[in-house]
Formats: C-alpha cells, structure tokens, sequence
C-alpha cells in the first residue's frame, strides 16, 4: 500500500545541510520498521556517497565493509586493500576530494556493540580527519536507547559538537487518509497497524481488514506476526519484562497500582520499565486535566497495542494454524477497541490543528474522577474545551452535550465550549462544534499542509 511517500520535510532538512560548505555530522534515527534506510536511500539518489549498513559481527568485518563502500563511491581501489585494524587509521588514509561527499552509517548502534569506545574514536576522527573535509556522515540507528543516551547524550564524546539531530517519527492520519482517500477504511487501518510504513506496506487495499489482519499478522511466518516481540529482543536487554509489563497494560491495568498488582513489580522498579518505555515511543502516560501526579498508561503505539490485546493471549492456537480465536476476540471487541482509539486520534488530530475552528485550543488531555471521565480537554487563554468521542451511528450530540454541561469538579472558572466527535449523528447540537467522520474527511480533502505535518 505504501512505498515512499511524505518524507518532504525530511528530505528537505537533509539537502539544506548537504548544501553547506565543510563538515557536517548528523544523527538521523527513529524506531524500528519507520522507514530511515528508504529515507537514506533516497536523499542519496543523484549524490556521491556512501551507504554502509553496519552489522554486530565484529570490528574487522565492519571496517571491511566500510573500506569497500568508500572503494567503490570514491573509485579508489587502494582503500579496499588498506591494511588497518581501526577506524581512525583508515580515514586517516582515505583521500576525500573536494566535492561534496556523504558517509552514511546506518545502524551505527551495531558498532557500539561491538566497539563500546567507538565513540571515541569518532570524535578523534571528527575532530582531527573529517573537520577538514567535505564530508556529510550522517549516523542512523533503529535502537531509540542507544541513539538518544550513548551518541547524542550529554555523556556521549560527541555530545557538544555541531550535530544536526532528526528523529523519524511514523505517519500521522493525514497521510494514511491521503494514500487510501476512504475515511472509513483509513481509519480502521489507522487503528491496527497506526503510521509505521513498513506495516502499512504489507495491506492489500483489496481485501478487508479481517483478511488482512489475517494473513499478514496471524498467520505463522507471515510478516508481522512476530513483529512486537522482534522489536522488543532488539530494543531491550530484559525483553520478556516489558512483554510482561506491556501484556498487562493492554489487558486494562493502567494505573501504576494495577499494574504492580499484575505483575508483582514493586513500584520503584516498575515506574523505571514505565519510563524506558515512554522514551521509546511505545507507551504514554496520560494524567487528567489539571494533575500532576497520578495517571495512566496507555500503549500509544497501534500495532503493539492491537498485538498485545488480540494476539498474544492466543499464540497457542496461532502456532497451530488456527487463526479463528483471535479473529472472534476481535470482532467480539472491535467497537469497544475502535471507540477507545477513536479518542485517541482524536487527540492526535486535535493537537496537530485539524480543525480549523479549534485552533486556538493546546494542551490536549482528558479529565476523569471517580465514575465521571470526559474524553477531550484543551485550553486556551480564554477558555476550556470539553469534548466527547462516540464511536457510534446515529450519535444524539444534545444528550451527550447536556451530559458534559453537567459534570462538576473541573479545575476551570472561565468560559467552557464543547464539541462532540462521533462515527454519524442523529441529531447534532447547536450549543456545540459537531464532527462525524464526513466532516473530518472533508477537513482532510481541503487540507493541503499534511506533507508538511507540524510534529506532535
């Protein structure tokens, strides 16, 4: 479904910084699967460079891969057969003509692994070879811990240079919308496989969803049917605790005194595993409007999300070809599931300025206390915005208004305005802003800025 597309501001930031004159050293990385290496490899159409994807094999094969990407883009046969035993040795001896050059290092973390004072050795390569180049090395790397505490950390030798940083975050909805032009389809894929292209590459738009889900994520072997414990392995040294961790928060252990109760983590240890997994992009903690402690935590990332919740109670019967349990847990919850994702795309949209009549609104949260929960809540300078999200047809939007106007115990004296987001409406209300899904593609088909998408 998805190849390359909307990586414009991408490709933009990386040509201003090709342009320039001199050295330049960037750090580009983002989470597994989000399309860095397609990214990388277009920037480098139509430019002299180099790409080399660094393995955890060993230092000396690593140089050797090195030496014969650059033997190749320079076409300088005597760097192939450099003899050196380490990095600095070999540029050192490399001859960079004057022209603009790129040196692209993906999955730079591998060379930590296997060279932990590599680090150093770079910023004596940067600081004493490559300063007086005209070479771009662009750094990559999929593992979100290593890339932000060892290369780009204040304790990393680097830190303190002129690093140009990126991180490659997944599609937001616009960009789904735009590839599949259906609100309805784009939504419920949206839901399931969220903004990561290499998911989204693997939907075949002819068949439904139930297929889809079925033969690219239940079936044994298939593409992504072992994908969130894949990524797991790779980002954490103590994969089968966050799986644990993560297993019961989409079973609806959110709260931190659940979650310990579930686990049997006290919460000192917990509330570190919690943290970890915020950095990487995989769970959010979400506090009630107008709290500083306390909250939730929510798996913000779609695809593991819907894995942990339908496919990992049934890997038993997935591992012998029976698909069927997880597909009737699914259609068994799917309103319940796609209601409570619909509030959070409704967030995502709110936060990214969709809707040009809510603008003015920041700070998107939700509020609850006790039995009462309302599902949108947004300030601005001179008001609150109080939102509901139904993910159903024929949505009475006067019910739902009078529902809200009744709540009490919201921290706001000021002005309150409401807005009901739902599938459809029945009837819609007149004392608040009224989106169903027709209004949001309408926004979307008029919406010209989403391959410039402001990040959120």
């Amino acid at each position: 479904m998805i190849q390359f597309i909307d990586r414009d501001r991408e490709l933009e930031y990386l040509n201003e910084i090709w342009k320039e004159k001199g050295f330049s050293l960037v750090v580009l990385y983002g989470r597994r699967r989000v399309g860095k290496t397609e990214l990388l490899k277009k920037f480098l159409e139509g430019k002299r460079g180099a790409y080399i994807l660094l393995t955890n094999e060993s230092l000396r094969e690593n140089i050797k891969y090195i030496k014969d990407a650059l033997a190749e883009a320079l076409r300088e046969e005597y760097i192939r057969k450099l003899e050196v035993e380490n990095l600095y040795d070999l540029f050192k001896l490399v001859k960079f003509r004057k022209e603009r050059f790129i040196i692209v290092l993906d999955e730079f973390p591998f060379l930590i692994e296997v060279n932990p004072g590599i680090l150093s050795a770079f910023q004596k390569i940067i600081d004493e070879i490559l300063s007086k180049t005209n070479v771009m090395l662009i750094l990559c790397g999929s593992s979100l811990s290593m890339m932000e505490q060892d290369v780009i950390g204040y304790r990393s030798p680097l830190y303190g240079r002129r690093v140009n940083i990126w991180k490659v975050q997944p599609f937001d909805f616009r960009i789904i919308y735009d590839v599949i032009k259906d609100i309805d389809k784009a939504v419920e894929i949206y839901f399931i496989f969220g903004g990561v292209p290499y998911y989204l590459s693997f939907y075949d738009k002819s068949t439904s969803l139930e297929e889809n889900i079925k033969r690219i994520v239940l079936t044994k072997g298939r593409n992504l049917y072992d994908e969130p414990l894949i990524l797991l392995r790779e980002e954490f040294r103590e994969s089968r605790i966050y799986r644990l961790i993560l297993k019961y928060l989409a079973l609806g252990y959110r709260s931190l005194g659940k979650l310990c109760s579930a686990t049997g983590m006290d919460k000192g240890n917990l509330s570190k595993y919690l943290d970890t997994l915020q950095e990487t992009g995989i769970v959010e903690h979400v506090l009630p409007y107008g709290k500083r402690r306390g909250g939730i935590y929510e798996i913000s990332d779609h695809f593991m999300d819907f894995w942990f919740r339908f496919v990992y109670p049934h890997r038993a019967e997935l591992e012998m070809g029976n698909a069927d349990a997880a597909l009737r847990a699914f259609n068994r919850e799917r309103d319940v599931y796609f209601g409570y994702k619909f509030e959070r795309l409704i967030r995502e949209l709110l936060a990214i300025k969709l809707f040009p009549e809510l603008v003015k609104y920041n700070h998107v949260s939700k509020w609850w206390k006790g039995e009462e929960e309302i599902d949108i809540v947004a300030s601005s300078d001179e008001s609150l915005l109080l939102g509901e999200c139904k993910w159903s047809e024929n949505a009475d939007a006067e019910k739902i208004v009078r529902r809200m106007k009744n709540i009490r115990g919201i921290p706001w004296k000021g002005k309150i305005e409401y807005a009901v987001f739902a599938r459809s409406f029945k009837k819609r209300s007149g004392e608040a802003y009224n989106y169903d899904l027709e209004d949001i593609e309408d926004i979307l088909k008029n919406y010209t800025s989403f391959k410039n998408p402001a990040p959120y």
